[in-house]
């Protein structure tokens, strides 16, 4: 008696068998540092349960802007000769690529339809190239880390047994930034700046995933 009453409690777990997911999404991404643009990424899950996957992402954003707050730097030091030549300075090449873990949990609503909530952290990668502010002839080219953090929440629909689409929203939170110095033209003092990146902001993204 004893052993068909422990067998009947391991049928949910002997039923239910690991399996992982390789997921492919993309969509825009709105930091609030600059515009926003396309984004892409992966995102690979291993399930503890049916219902309850942890996993890993990584994804890339790229945007070419004028950065706002460099531009008051330059317009404090150098002043406003020429609008073009002023703007050029701030010009910034920038470079987004969060490396994240994450813990997610599925709701089925329907036989093919799924509700899901998701939770990430991990480190955001910030790949930037702009002008040397004395020099506008020459390229910086910087790296900076910060702690990252996400949040999101998405509809799945199944597709076949091994494939399933996928859209969701998130908010995304870092703030890489780095220290520089600059010497002022007018008494050749030298002052320490610091250039920030609030990479805050609200992603839409869909996808595939892939079961195996």
């Amino acid at each position: 008696m004893k052993t068909l009453a422990l067998f009947v409690l391991l049928i949910p777990a002997l039923s239910f068998g690991q399996y992982n997911t390789a997921a492919i999404n993309f969509g825009r991404f709105s930091p609030a540092a600059t515009d926003g643009g396309f984004i892409i990424g992966y995102k690979g899950e291993n399930f503890m349960d049916q219902n309850l996957s942890i996993g890993w992402s990584a994804s890339w954003f790229h945007k070419e802007y004028v950065d706002q707050v460099l531009l008051g730097e330059v317009q404090n030091y150098y002043g406003v000769v020429d609008g073009s030549v002023t703007e050029n300075k701030a010009t910034t090449n920038l470079h987004s690529v969060p490396l994240m873990f994450s813990l997610t949990s599925y709701f089925p609503l329907l036989p093919v339809v799924s509700a899901y909530l998701t939770g990430s952290a991990g480190l955001e990668g910030l790949m930037i190239v702009y002008k040397n502010l004395q020099n506008e002839n020459e390229n910086e080219f910087k790296i900076a880390w910060d702690f990252a953090w996400e949040i999101g929440t998405g509809l799945s629909y199944k597709l076949g047994n091994r494939s399933d689409f996928y859209g969701e929203v998130s908010y995304h939170n870092a703030n890489p930034s780095w220290s520089y110095n600059v010497t002022d033209p007018n008494n050749g003092a030298i002052k320490s700046l610091e250039q920030s990146f609030d990479m805050s902001g609200v992603a839409f993204k869909f996808g595939f995933k892939f079961l195996w």
